[in-house]
């Protein structure tokens, strides 16, 4: 079996075949099922300005992201350089959206300025704050420096479904399954000032991960799940 997922890693005809079909999969979960939206009055005043924001939702959510975004905005998205990050890129591609490749471990600094660089020209971001490799559903420095130096709002995204495998992965990835019903939340903008201190920051880091948490919780309870939960503040610290 491993010698046949490094084969299929190192062909460039079967790789680009599994992110199409993983795009296709997530179209027909995305049509086949009854999925509402919640919570879009918080993106609507910005939608309306045209002001970019960043973009913020957990790894294990990352599966159906690309189906609530706003047709005509463009999004750049935070990937991370592993191989896995290379096939969500190529996958999310096929919904029109660029990525920035780069982690903590990896590229962090250039891709920050990326990231930067597309809010000044009006783009949006995209970015897990616990990616790419956790803790689950804790929020790392990142996306609360991004909007220090950007001045952009960062708005949380989660969904959940009826019909669902929750993954033993460690961010509990959600594969949601066709022909069911789903919910996508939006949470409130959150700002962050550009004259923030350390202090400052880590304050708004614990927030944003409050919020984010809830809202996912929020949604696994309106679709009739026990929440996932983020891991323990031990780990947090024994990877820090």
């Amino acid at each position: 079996m491993r010698r046949l997922i490094k084969r299929i890693g190192r062909s460039e005809t079967m790789r680009g075949f599994l992110c199409w079909s993983a795009a296709q999969y997530i179209r027909l979960v995305r049509h086949s099922g009854s999925w509402q939206t919640r919570g879009g009055a918080h993106i609507a005043l910005l939608l309306a300005q045209k002001r970019p924001f960043i973009l913020a939702f957990w790894h294990g959510r990352i599966l159906m992201a690309p189906c609530p975004w706003p047709n005509g905005r463009t999004i750049k998205m935070l990937i991370s350089t592993h191989r896995d990050g290379e096939l969500i890129a190529r996958t999310v591609a096929h919904f029109g959206i660029e990525t920035v490749r780069g982690s903590k471990s990896r590229g962090g600094s250039a891709a920050l300025r990326t990231m930067a660089k597309a809010l000044e020209a009006g783009h949006d971001v995209g970015i897990t704050p616990d990616g790419p490799r956790g803790p689950r559903m804790r929020a790392q420095p990142g996306a609360i420096a991004l909007a220090s130096v950007s001045g952009a709002p960062i708005v949380p995204l989660t969904y959940s479904c009826a019909r669902r495998r929750v993954l033993g992965s460690w961010d509990r990835f959600i594969l949601a399954l066709p022909f069911g019903r789903g919910v996508f939340l939006w949470g409130e903008p959150l700002s962050v000032p550009r004259d923030a201190d350390a202090a400052a920051r880590e304050t708004l880091r614990r927030e944003l991960e409050r919020r984010m948490n809830a809202l996912s919780a929020e949604a696994d309870r309106l679709m009739g799940h026990a929440p996932i939960e983020p891991d323990s503040e031990t780990l947090i610290e024994a990877k820090a």
